[in-house]
C-alpha cells in the first residue's frame, strides 16, 4: 500500500474505531438537543465549549505523548472518553441539564485529542519526513472511515430503530474496541520501553515553545491560521446543516442528511491517500491553495445554494458533498508542513499544529453560534467561504522546503528535543 507504515497497522485501525464512536453524535447532536427543548444557539454553545476544551487538550497532547509515551496516552484517552461519555449521557442528557451537558461533554473533549493526536506523534516518530504526508494521508483516511462512514452512515439506520439516545450509547463499544486495539496491537516505542523519560521540565519548555514559536516563526504562524481555517466547515456544518437541510424550507429527512454528510467523508477516504501521495511528490502548498482553500470555498457555498434552488435533490447534494470532501482532504500535508518548518524544534511545531487543529474544532461551531442569529444560514456559509479565500492568500506567504519543490534539509541535530526519537521504521 502506497506510503503505509505497516508496523503501525493497529494504531491506524484504532483511529478508525475511535472516530466511529466519537463521531456518532457529530452530525445529529445539534438537532437532538433542539428536539429536547434547547435553542439553536444553546446547541451551538455546546459544540463551542467542546471545541475550546479540545483545542487546549490538542495543544498539550503532543508533549504529553512525548513525556509519557504515545501508546500510554492513547490508552488514557480511551478510558477517559468512555467514562465521561457515560456521565454525559446518564446525567447530562438523562436530566436534560444544559450545565451538566456542558461539563461532561466539555470534559470528554479533553480525551478525544489525547487519543488521536498522540498517534500523530507516534507517526512522526516512525516515518521519515519524505514519506510523512503519505503516512498522514492514511491517518486521515482512517479518521474519515471512522467519523464519516461508520460514524455517520450507521446512525442513519439506527436512529429510526432505537432513536438518538440509544444510538449515542452504541458509541461506547466502538471506543472500547479502539482502546483494546491499542492495548494489544500497537507496539510501545523504544523510549517507552526504556523507562525514565527525558526530564519533564524540558518537555514542558517545548510545550510552551508550541505557543511562542508562533511569534518566533512567521511561516508557522501563517500556517497555523490556515490550519484553523481548513476544517471550519468540517466542524461547523454539523451544527447548522441538520437544522437547515431538515427544515420545512428544504425538506431533507435526518437520515438523508446523515447520508449526505457520510458521502463527504467516504470520498475523503480515497482523496486523503491521493493528496498525501501527490503532495509528497509535487509539493504541498499549491494543492492546499487551489484545491484546499479555493475548492472548499466553492463547495461551502454549494451546500447552501444547491438546496436553496433545487430543494431536497439528493443527487445534487451528494455531488456537493463529494466536492467538499475533495477540498478538505487537500489539506492533508498540514501534518508534514509544521515539523518541516522547524526541524530543530519538531515537538513545538507539532504542538502548534495541534493547537491550530483544536482551534478549528472550536472556531467552526463558534462562528455558527455568534453569526447564525445575525446573518442566517446563507450568511454563515459566506463567512466560511470568505475565510477559505483568505487562507488561499495566506498560503502565498508560507515558506517551507517541500518534496518535489525544494531539497530536504538535514535531520534535527538535537533528537531529544524532537518527536523523531525512537523511530521504528
Amino acid at each position: 500500500m502506497i506510503g503505509f507504515p505497516k508496523r503501525l497497522l493497529w494504531g491506524y485501525i484504532a483511529i478508525a474505531l475511535f472516530m466511529a464512536g466519537d463521531g456518532f453524535e457529530l452530525a445529529f447532536l445539534s438537532k437532538y438537543l433542539v428536539d429536547l427543548g434547547f435553542s439553536a444557539v444553546e446547541a451551538s454553545t455546546v459544540f463551542t465549549v467542546y471545541g475550546l476544551a479540545a483545542a487546549l487538550s490538542a495543544w498539550a497532547s503532543g508533549v504529553l505523548a512525548e513525556v509519557y509515551g504515545p501508546t500510554r496516552i492513547m490508552r488514557i484517552g480511551a478510558v477517559a472518553w468512555v467514562t465521561l461519555h457515560i456521565l454525559f449521557l446518564s446525567l447530562g442528557i438523562g436530566f436534560t441539564s444544559l450545565p451538566l451537558i456542558l461539563i461532561f461533554y466539555g470534559l470528554r473533549a479533553i480525551a478525544y485529542p489525547l487519543f488521536i493526536y498522540a498517534f500523530v506523534v507516534r507517526i512522526a516518530q516512525a516515518v521519515p519526513r519524505d514519506r510523512l504526508a503519505s503516512a498522514m494521508g492514511w491517518y486521515w483516511a482512517m479518521y474519515s472511515i471512522g467519523i464519516g462512514c461508520i460514524g455517520t452512515y450507521l446512525p442513519s439506520f439506527t436512529i429510526p430503530a432505537i432513536g438518538y439516545y440509544g444510538t449515542l450509547w452504541l458509541s461506547i463499544g466502538w471506543v472500547s474496541a479502539a482502546g483494546i486495539a491499542v492495548w494489544l496491537g500497537l507496539p510501545a516505542t523504544p523510549a517507552e520501553e526504556k523507562g525514565p523519560p527525558i526530564p519533564i521540565d524540558r518537555r514542558l519548555r517545548e510545550l510552551g515553545r508550541g505557543a511562542t514559536i508562533l511569534a518566533e516563526n512567521r511561516s508557522i504562524a501563517i500556517a497555523a491560521i490556515v490550519r484553523v481555517i481548513c476544517n471550519l466547515t468540517l466542524f461547523g456544518f454539523p451544527v447548522i446543516m441538520p437544522l437547515y437541510l431538515t427544515s420545512s424550507t428544504v425538506g431533507f429527512t435526518m437520515p438523508e442528511w446523515l447520508r449526505i454528510w457520510g458521502t463527504m467523508f467516504f470520498v475523503t477516504i480515497f482523496t486523503n491517500i491521493a493528496w498525501g501521495w501527490i503532495g509528497d511528490r509535487f509539493g504541498w502548498i499549491r494543492q492546499m491553495r487551489w484545491f484546499g482553500c479555493v475548492g472548499t470555498a466553492g463547495a461551502t457555498l454549494a451546500f447552501y445554494y444547491v438546496p436553496a434552488h433545487f430543494g431536497a435533490n439528493m443527487p445534487l447534494m451528494l455531488l456537493a458533498a463529494a466536492w467538499l470532501g475533495i477540498g478538505v482532504s487537500a489539506f492533508v500535508p498540514m501534518g508534514a508542513i509544521f515539523p518541516a518548518m522547524a526541524p530543530d524544534h519538531r515537538g513545538a511545531a507539532i504542538s502548534a499544529h495541534n493547537l491550530a487543529a483544536g482551534l478549528s474544532n472550536f472556531g467552526g461551531p463558534l462562528i455558527a453560534t455568534l453569526s447564525l442569529p445575525l446573518i442566517g444560514f446563507e450568511g454563515v456559509c459566506w463567512f466560511y467561504a470568505g475565510l477559505y479565500i483568505l487562507g488561499a492568500i495566506l498560503t502565498c506567504f508560507i515558506k517551507v522546503e517541500q518534496p518535489g519543490v525544494t531539497s530536504p534539509r538535514a535531520a534535527p541535530s538535537e533528537p531529544e528535543l524532537t518527536f523523531a526519537q525512537g523511530a521504528t521504521s
